[in-house]
């Protein structure tokens, strides 16, 4: 199971983090490139431990849609949300924030696994990974950018 592993540091409150990563508006604003749309669910504000929110989004040109659930949340340490259903055989995205020294450090582990056996193994290899990691990449530069314009 392929695993991307990002480290962002942003000079904000670790709450200010916190509930930015979780907050499902700034989640469409930040993704908007997908056209990602909240349509089923917890769809505003910010989501909970064992709430679900259903995602519409174009990716590679395909409208598809995802149902994840927080299952784990150590408030304004960690959360933890995994797919119910989509495209992905298994999708997990563990959301880790420390704070030191007036500064927090959000660190993503992004757990997923292609469906169609050694086809999505290729689609792993040949794109599906660096295409994950970018768009988990632009979303965190958003949400940096914002964190810090909110925290000065």
């Amino acid at each position: 199971m392929p695993l991307i592993h990002l480290t962002t540091p942003i000079k904000a409150p670790i709450q200010v983090v916190f509930d930015l990563a979780r907050n499902i508006d700034f989640h469409q604003e930040s993704a908007s490139k997908s056209r990602e749309k909240a349509i089923g669910g917890r769809t505003t504000g910010l989501i909970e431990l064992g709430e679900t929110v259903v995602w519409q989004a174009v990716h590679f040109g395909i409208k598809q849609k995802l149902s994840t659930k927080i299952t784990a949340m150590n408030a304004p340490r960690s959360f933890r949300d995994e797919m119910v259903f989509g495209a992905f055989k298994s999708l997990k995205h563990e959301h880790i924030f420390i704070e030191e020294d007036g500064m927090t450090k959000m660190i993503d582990l992004f757990h997923f696994e292609a469906p169609l056996g050694i086809l999505g193994r290729l689609a792993n290899v040949l794109f599906l990974k660096r295409y994950m990691k970018n768009f988990l990449l632009e979303r965190n530069q958003a949400l940096k950018a914002k964190a810090e314009e909110m925290a000065y």
